[in-house]
């Protein structure tokens, strides 16, 4: 059973891979990394899922019997465009956080946030 399924095993565990750099690292560059191999991995994922053995193309032919649905294929698409777009927001976000506080470590980032508050008053 597990040997019939080792491509799912082993896009979980990108998958996990990706969410454990989210979660362990305070470096926002590294966090947008961890991001984008999770999003990597739900996206072999889902085109795996949508694999179709001994299927065609859906072009109508009389010589075959089985279609791959397209549905699949174009979310992932879609979803690889909306990837690309949060991961430019971020890594802009990144870098005007850099240009504020002079870096990119989370924790430092908000303990000079606090002192900044902390000073205003």
């Amino acid at each position: 059973m597990i040997a019939t399924h080792s491509v799912y095993w082993l896009l979980f565990a990108i998958m996990m891979t990706g969410l454990y750099v989210v979660i362990s690292h305070s470096n926002l560059l590294k966090k947008l990394i961890g991001l984008t191999v999770f999003q990597v991995g739900i996206f072999l994922f889902f085109i795996s899922l949508g694999k179709v053995t001994d299927a065609s193309a859906p072009i109508i032919s009389p010589s075959v019997e089985t279609y791959s649905h397209p549905l699949p294929q174009v979310l992932i698409l879609t979803a690889i465009v909306v990837g690309v777009a949060t991961l430019a927001v971020g890594l802009a976000l990144a870098v005007r956080i850099f240009e504020a506080y002079g870096t990119v470590e989370e924790d430092q980032v908000l303990e000079r946030d606090a002192s900044d508050h902390d000073a205003g008053d």
